[in-house]
């Protein structure tokens, strides 16, 4: 059946097999949506991010080459999120309210390290403001996101169709830069050392397995609420050891 929706899909972009294939690869969508929107605030609203990866997925339909030895599940992945990463960096998905607290918290982390002359803790930081140390980890990782989100490059180049996480380059790596970026890998992965083991597995099962805050609530019997909470606090600590080794 499906392979009969491929071949009208293929020989006759036929909008019916192109319906019938985009019923079956919706998982890919929703599984794409969630992961993304748990790293979000709830601003943003699924059903915006679910029409920018189903523009991905039709695109993935649109642009796919049956003779390439490549399996449609996993460049349909690459495309739909990719499509959901292009629309959030066109938009502005960082409420202004959360953006002006990120400020005044990263403002009153300088102030309180002056003061006390050290590295000062989220609940310190909380106390000063008179907010949740909750709200400290929500916000601080929010951003955290968002500066990673502004580096992050479509996963597909247009010309190839070839996976890639970087940054679009049309030169190849200089030896000084292939030697920075190398250096780089490994101060994230010394800083990820830092961690304590619910962090390091929870950054790992999160961006290394791809997999949902529910899914690794059920791998360590955590809530999803509790998952989501050492996701904050892990970031919360790897942008102060990165600012730190700056």
């Amino acid at each position: 059946m499906i392979e009969q929706c491929w071949q009208k899909w293929i020989d006759a972009r036929d909008r019916e097999a192109c319906d019938q294939l985009i019923e079956k690869y919706m998982p890919l969508v929703d599984y794409h949506v969630q992961r993304i929107a748990s790293s979000l605030p709830k601003s943003v609203k699924r059903e915006d991010l679910k029409s920018l990866a189903l523009l991905g997925l039709y695109d993935a339909l649109e642009k796919f080459d049956p003779s390439r030895d490549l399996k449609f599940d996993t460049y349909a992945s690459f495309r739909i999120r990719g499509a959901i990463l292009d629309g959030l960096r066109k938009e502005d998905w960082l409420p202004r309210s959360v953006r002006d607290k990120a400020k005044k918290i990263e403002a009153t982390i300088e102030q309180l390290q002056q003061t006390y002359m050290r590295d000062v803790s989220a609940k310190e930081v909380a106390e000063a403001l008179n907010i949740s140390e909750d709200e400290v980890y929500a916000v601080m990782s929010e951003q955290f996101f968002a500066n990673v989100l502004s580096l992050d490059e479509r996963p597909f180049d247009d010309d190839d169709d070839q996976p890639s996480f970087t940054i679009r380059d049309d030169r190849s790596l200089s030896p000084e830069e292939h030697m920075l970026r190398e250096e780089q890998i490994a101060q994230l992965a010394n800083i990820i050392q830092q961690l304590n083991e619910k962090e390091q597995l929870v950054i790992s099962l999160f961006y290394k397995e791809e997999l949902t805050f529910t899914e690794i609530g059920h791998i360590m019997g955590l809530s999803t609420s509790r998952i989501s909470q050492i996701h904050a606090k892990a970031l919360f600590k790897m942008r102060k050891l990165i600012e730190q080794a700056i």
